[in-house]
């Protein structure tokens, strides 16, 4: 099957499109008109060299060795220490997934055309990405600021064929991998080896894998709440337009009209209608006013990663002006610093948590039998066995790691770099957080799910359309019966499938009107 080509221009980059390059379903090409704003920054370094201006990151040390001036002959040389110097990651790898979307986020901001990098940097990067030489990058290292230093640079080094990558499934050493692909390791030249690794590539690609996958969950976790309304015979009433039309906050509104129509044709629904129930528990209640903040921060986290995505983060940045050059072209400042960033992650991780929490109670809800339960924790002969109670007891414990992941990255800076660098973001930490923090999202969403499957099994009337279609879905890893089993598997297989679009595309085939992702 072929790949679509993603082309990177600098502006146009999505957060699809280096998703689907992270996971090999495209291929990049560069934009031409963008490789000559490449070549006419580059002029600007180039000029510099020759002549005898002192700029930093061309012709000076680096952090605090600013005003240590390189002499010309020593350039390249100088771009060469610098990547080895900064390869200094530690703890366990990165996944290719997330190499790969750094590399296409750190590619589209050099042919941005304000980084002054050759065009050979430009070519050697597409080139591993199409050809699959994956480096192998430690987790540990990025504070966030001066941009994702270490990471990068472990990228770098691989692009002049030192270190490791992987190729077809098998490490080996760089130099191995771009001889067997018939290609030559990158000469540095002056400024290269800064722009390659002085930038927020690795911290935007983590950002763009989650909003992908975000995207998919917070959609399931609405279809996933319908369930649980239905599987304990609660009300829609809550979620009529007019009472948040009072209270217009846009998530809310979202929200609640797409329960509304996740639940529209519920036969359950109209069937106690007129039964004597007051009000149902804030969990399920109260899904619009939980829920719709949630949507709102993944909002505002999609906002951010699309600017980021086309943006330019190196220091410092050049800006030519043909008609009248001078120093003037070349800007040292701080786009490097990756605080915007971590603020939306840490803030995502906490919405997590507490969509998470809201999903646990339900769970709970469903299962205690002195509340809404249909019968003691599901189970098919209660006493004799447990049913459901331990799965409840997984999404707590899951909800516990939640909690911890729920504590923001960025309330700790460190000064580094002899004081010239004192305040950093901790935005790599803060982007991986969030990562964590999804999959441990998915994990209890997945056991509400599997609870309400459960009782809707028992309920002998039928659920809404879209309810009905992703049942069926799950039915693909649920296994038959309701005796006691280990359900572990498939609830891992469940967490999964939330955040992929797979399911949402069957359930979407059976509905009417659109499930809309986000606001």
């Amino acid at each position: 099957m072929s790949k679509r080509v993603v082309t990177l221009d600098g502006t146009t980059l999505n957060t699809l499109d280096v998703h689907d390059v992270a996971h090999e379903f495209a291929i990049v090409q560069v934009a031409e008109e963008a490789m000559l704003k490449v070549a006419l920054s580059r002029k600007v370094v180039d000029r510099i060299v020759d002549g005898d201006e002192t700029v930093y990151g061309i012709n000076t040390g680096f952090g605090s060795l600013v005003h240590t001036r390189v002499d010309q002959d020593e350039a390249e040389q100088l771009q060469l220490n610098l990547i080895r110097s900064h390869a200094t990651g530690l703890g366990p790898t990165l996944s290719k997934e997330v190499v790969r979307a750094m590399m296409c986020v750190r590619l589209n901001s050099l042919v941005k055309g304000h980084s002054g990098v050759h065009p050979d940097v430009i070519q050697q990067l597409s080139q591993f990405l199409n050809n699959s030489i994956h480096p192998i990058v430690p987790r540990i290292g990025s504070l966030g600021a001066s941009g994702d230093l270490a990471p990068l640079s472990h990228l770098a080094c691989a692009l002049v064929g030192e270190g490791r990558v992987e190729l077809d499934g098998e490490i080996m050493n760089a130099m191995e991998a771009i001889r067997t692909c018939e290609m030559v390791p990158l000469t540095l030249r002056a400024k290269d080896g800064l722009s390659l690794i002085n930038g927020t590539s690795l911290i935007a690609g983590m950002l763009s894998l989650a909003v992908e996958k975000l995207r998919q969950l917070l959609t399931y976790a609405d279809i996933v709440a319908g369930m649980s309304i239905d599987a304990t015979e609660s009300t829609l009433t809550p979620f009529g337009e007019e009472i948040h039309k009072v209270r217009p906050h846009l998530g809310q509104l979202f929200v609640a009209s797409r329960m509304e129509l996740i639940l529209s044709d519920s036969t359950i629904l109209t069937h106690h209608e007129d039964c004597n129930r007051v009000q149902d528990p804030y969990s399920f209640r109260c899904i619009p006013q939980v829920h719709g903040p949630v949507q709102e921060t993944l909002q505002k986290l999609m906002d951010t990663v699309a600017i980021e995505l086309n943006s330019s983060t190196d220091n410092p940045l050049i800006f030519p002006d043909a008609e009248n050059p001078g120093s003037h072209e070349v800007v040292s400042q701080g786009n490097f610093h990756a605080e915007v960033l971590a603020i939306v992650s840490d803030t995502m991780s906490l919405a997590l948590f507490e969509l998470s929490s809201i999903s646990e109670r339900r769970i709970d809800q469903m299962l205690d039998p002195s509340r809404l339960a249909i019968r003691p924790f599901l189970a098919e002969n209660p006493g004799l066995e447990s049913g459901l109670m331990i799965v409840q007891y997984a999404a707590a414990a899951s909800l516990g790691e939640l909690r911890g992941h729920a504590s923001p990255r960025t309330a700790f800076s460190t000064t580094t770099s002899a004081g010239q660098e004192d305040h950093v973001s901790m935005g790599a930490t803060a982007s991986w957080n969030l990562l964590e923090a999804i999959q441990r999202c998915s994990e209890v969403i997945a056991c509400e799910a599997f609870v309400a499957h459960r009782a809707l099994k028992i309920i002998d009337k039928k659920s809404s359309t879209c309810i009905e279609s992703f049942m069926r879905c799950m039915n693909n890893v649920i296994e038959e019966g309701m005796s006691d089993r280990s359900t572990s598997d498939e609830i891992i297989s469940l967490a999964s499938n939330l955040t992929q679009s797979t399911w949402l595309s069957i359930v979407q085939s059976a509905m009417t009107n659109p499930l809309r992702k986000s606001i």
